[in-house]
C-alpha cells in the first residue's frame, strides 16, 4: 500500500498528539513520545504545552525534584526528558557509541588522544563518585589529575563515558541554571538494565514516529541495527511505501489519520523531535523550507500550519515586555494568520505570563533579528 505524504505528515501528528491536545499525564506523554528533546531548558514545555490539555508546568519541576522524570543523553547524544526506566534501559544502547567520541581525533582537536579510556573513566568515576557535582568542580578535579590536558576536554569525556544525567535544578520551570550532574545508578537507585531489546525501543519508535524506513529509525536513535530489530519484530509491525516507492514499517495495529482532518497552529519548542526524527523529513518540512540546526541553536523555532512548517518564530524579552516575532515561510491566508496569531499570544500568556505581550507577523523569508 502506498502511503501519500499528507497521509504521513496527518498520522505523525496524531500520533504526536498535535492534532489536539491530550488528556495523557506529562509521565504518559514523555513515556509515549521515548522522551522530550530537551537540550536546552525550555523547549520540553513548549513541546508539554503544546500536547497536552492544560499542562502546568510545575508538574515537571515537582517531577525532577522528585526523580520521576530525569534528564538524560539518549538519542543522538542529545539531552532528553525522559521516565527512569527509560533513562536505564535506552542509556545502555547509547552509551558505547557515546564513550568512542572523546578518544577520535576530531574531539577537541585531539585532546584526549594518548591516553588509556579506561582510566580516565577510573578517575571520573572516583571524582563524581555517588554525589551530584558541578561541571566547575569536575573541571577542577580534572585540572588536578591531567593538568598538561584541557581539563574542559576531560570533564566533557567523563560526561561521555560514566553515563550520567542533569539533576534539578536545571530544567524546573523557568530555571536554565547551570547543570550539576548524576552518575545514573545512585541518583535513581537502579543500574543500567543492559537486556532492554533494541526491537522494541524502535517498536517504541514507530508507535510514536511512524510509518518509517530504516535510516528515519537511525536518523532519530543513531543507532546502527535498524534491519535486525526490524526482522525481530516480525508479525508486530507491517509494511507500506512511501511516494518514492521507499519501505516503510509500522505497528501492525497502527492507525493511518485521515489525510483531511484539520491540524490545528502549532508552535513548537527549537529542537522538537517531531521535526528531527526522520531522515526525510518532508513528511512535516516542505522541500526546500527546511531551517538549519544553527537556527534552532539560537533558539528561533518552528511554526506549523496546516501540519507544515510554514515560519519560524523567536520571542524576545526585557524587564516588562515579550515579544514573538515571527517569519513565515511561505504565504499565509488571512485565516491562516489569524490562527497564527492567536497561538502566538496563547504561547507568549503560558511562557511570560508576568510581561507585556505582543505578537509580529513579519514578511514571509524575513529574518529574526531583534
Amino acid at each position: 500500500m502506498k502511503l501519500s505524504n499528507r497521509v504521513l505528515n496527518r498520522t505523525l501528528l496524531a500520533r504526536q498528539h498535535l492534532l489536539e491536545r491530550s488528556r495523557l499525564t506529562v509521565h504518559e506523554m514523555c513515556d509515549h513520545l521515548v522522551g522530550l528533546q530537551a537540550q536546552d531548558s525550555l523547549p520540553p514545555f513548549v513541546a508539554l504545552w503544546s500536547r497536552v490539555a492544560d499542562f502546568d508546568p510545575a508538574t515537571v519541576s515537582d517531577a525532577l525534584e522528585d526523580r520521576s522524570l530525569v534528564r538524560i543523553t539518549l538519542m543522538r547524544g542529545t539531552i532528553h526528558l525522559v521516565t527512569p526506566p527509560d533513562a536505564v534501559r535506552i542509556a545502555p544502547h547509547i552509551q558505547p557509541e557515546l564513550e568512542k567520541v572523546p578518544f577520535r581525533n576530531g574531539f577537541n582537536y585531539g585532546a584526549m588522544v594518548g591516553l588509556d579510556p579506561e582510566e580516565v573513566r577510573g578517575h571520573g568515576e572516583a571524582a563524581l563518585a555517588d554525589e551530584p557535582m558541578s561541571a566547575a568542580d569536575l573541571r577542577a578535579r580534572a585540572a588536578e589529575l591531567y593538568p598538561d590536558r584541557d581539563p574542559g576536554a576531560v570533564l566533557q569525556t567523563w560526561l561521555y563515558q560514566l553515563p550520567v544525567l542533569q539533576t534539578p535544578p536545571r530544567g524546573k520551570w523557568k530555571d536554565n541554571s547551570r547543570p550539576i550532574w548524576s552518575r545514573v545508578e545512585p541518583w535513581l537507585g537502579a543500574p543500567l538494565d543492559p537486556s532492554y531489546p533494541l526491537a522494541e525501543l524502535i517498536f517504541r519508535y514507530l508507535r510514536a514516529f511512524g510509518p518509517a524506513s530504516t535510516m528515519d529509525m537511525q536518523t532519530w536513535s543513531k543507532l546502527l541495527g535498524m534491519k535486525q530489530a526490524v526482522a525481530e519484530l516480525g508479525d508486530r509491525v507491517r509494511t507500506y511505501t512511501d511516494e518514492r516507492g521507499r519501505t516503510l514499517y509500522d505497528i501492525a495495529d497502527g492507525e493511518l489519520a485521515d489525510p483531511d482532518v484539520p491540524a490545528p497552529v502549532r508552535l513548537l519548542g527549537w529542537y522538537d523531535n517531531a521535526l528531527l526524527s526522520h531522515q526525510d523529513r518532508t513528511r512535516i518540512v516542505p522541500d526546500g523550507a527546511a531551517p538549519p540546526l544553527r537556527a534552532f541553536a539560537a533558539q528561533v523555532s518552528p511554526v506549523l500550519v496546516d501540519g507544515f512548517l510554514a515560519g519560524m518564530y523567536k520571542i524576545f524579552t526585557n524587564a516588562g515586555t515579550a515579544r514573538l516575532r515571527i517569519s513565515p515561510t511561505r504565504n499565509w491566508t488571512g485565516a491562516e494568520r489569524a490562527d497564527v496569531e492567536a497561538e502566538a499570544h496563547a504561547l507568549l500568556a503560558f511562557l511570560e505570563a508576568d510581561k507585556q505581550g505582543s505578537v509580529e507577523i513579519l514578511d514571509v523569508h524575513a529574518g529574526l533579528r531583534p
